[in-house]
């Protein structure tokens, strides 16, 4: 395949599904519910004064293992439980398609709220990704820890990859010196997956601005570009590294729990004007992801889970290819495999679910770090207006689970694979200690 129609693979394959999901949608609110659900799930009695103000909600999702609380909030019943009968749950091609939906509003063809990259609601907010226009968001929880990956062509097998990226500078700088574009897919630009690949290259002296290419890629098509020689490296959750690794195509470097152990990953949001005119029905869909999340995390529900989010209507793609990683089980593709990882994708355990606020100012920190933001962004100020950290206390107060609520807001100081430290108390300090930046 010609240089020319590898771009073109990447980039026309993305606009012409976003293209048919903003005219058409693709919705999957009608699937049929998995078994035993939702007859299974004990009856909620609603006081009137209590019931959702509507009962019906559009959320997106990307096929990402991360989005399952959505789907089997929709699969198992939840949603229903708690009034929200008429919740859709409705497919995403991309990021960039998810926020175009979320600017566009039910009301205008397009979404209520989203599974969706934890930073994105708050450039959405700020209007940095959308050409000014300002949609204020909230973040009602996160949907999970860990459990995403940096995978690498074949190519660089003989380098012994692993958490340090450095190999690869020499690496990189041979094949550039012979006319080669060095190139690394991330998912959305200042999202999760970018910040995750910057931060790697960066502690391994490589500049992700200079030294490589970093482009976006929708999650679904990561595997076929790696397939087709478009990328060295790509950062994405699962399945796609699995199935990278199962096609024989690539290997996992490392899992992002060892770049970073228990971090904090993608999260559920809604429209800000969404939640302030319906906020029992906000309400009841967080009770609803939260009971789903609870159901995730229990490891006789895994295997269920991947065969549900496999599906057609929600994935499309193997159940093999999600499941053995969802159990803790990691085939890194280059001889190395581990039972019982510590690092699987978590949905409750850990505090995964709630949104804290010291994780938010993180990725505000590292997207000021790479020019997304402005460097003399208030971002505590925004941190505050869109995590909604109290509405997960009330949620999670309503079914039960008071005890899971945090004393703080904080986390305290996180600690990276490299030794570097970030206190949410001091980020400037943070800021101004790393070597490869753009501010």
């Amino acid at each position: 395949m010609s240089q020319f129609s590898r771009r073109k693979f990447i980039f026309t394959t993305g606009a012409t599904a976003a293209s048919a999901l903003l005219i058409n949608g693709c919705r999957s609110s009608k699937s049929a519910k998995s078994e035993g659900s939702p007859s299974a799930l004990p009856a909620v009695n609603v006081n009137p004064a209590d019931a959702p103000e509507v009962t019906t909600a559009k959320l997106g999702f990307i096929a990402l293992t991360d989005s399952a609380p959505l789907i089997i909030a929709k699969e198992k019943g939840y949603f229903e439980r708690y009034g929200m009968k008429d919740v859709e749950v409705v497919k995403q091609a991309s990021w960039p398609v998810t926020r175009d939906n979320l600017v566009l509003g039910s009301g205008g063809g397009g979404i209520d709220g989203a599974h969706i990259l934890s930073p994105m609601p708050y450039l959405i907010s700020a209007g940095t990704i959308t050409k000014g226009n300002k949609v204020p968001m909230y973040i009602l929880a996160r949907l999970n820890l860990d459990g995403q990956c940096i995978s690498v062509s074949n190519d660089y097998k003989d380098i012994k990859l692993g958490l340090d990226s450095a190999p690869l500078k020499d690496a990189f700088s041979k094949a550039k010196s012979t006319g080669k574009e060095i190139k690394a897919a991330v998912t959305f630009p200042g999202g999760n997956h970018d910040l995750w690949m910057r931060y790697w290259l960066a502690a391994g002296g490589i500049n992700p601005d200079k030294d490589i290419s970093t482009i976006p890629v929708p999650p679904p098509q990561m595997v076929a570009n790696m397939k087709v020689g478009n990328m060295e490296a790509f950062c994405v959750g699962e399945p796609w590294n699995a199935q990278l690794v199962n096609q024989g195509l690539g290997f996992t470097a490392f899992t992002t729990g060892e770049f970073w152990k228990n971090h904090p990953e993608k999260a559920f949001s809604m429209r800000a004007d969404w939640v302030d005119k319906n906020p029992k029905a906000a309400k009841a869909l967080l009770m609803a992801v939260q009971e789903a999340q609870i159901w995730c995390d229990k490891p006789e529900n895994k295997e269920e889970m991947c065969k549900i989010i496999s599906k057609r209507e929600w994935f499309k793609v193997p159940a093999k290819d999600i499941v053995e990683r969802a159990q803790g089980k990691f085939d890194y593709g280059n001889g190395k495999v581990v039972e019982n990882s510590p690092h699987l994708m978590k949905f409750w355990a850990e505090n995964a679910s709630y949104p804290f606020k010291s994780h938010d100012l993180w990725f505000l920190t590292e997207d000021i770090r790479w020019g997304y933001i402005p460097a003399d962004t208030d971002t505590k100020k925004l941190v505050d207006a869109v995590n909604r950290e109290d509405l997960w206390k009330e949620a999670a107060k309503a079914i039960g689970q008071e005890a899971a609520i945090p004393k703080s807001t904080s986390r305290g100081v996180e600690t990276f694979f490299d030794g570097v430290k970030f206190d949410p108390a001091d980020p400037s300090a943070y800021l101004k200690g790393l070597k490869i930046k753009k501010v």
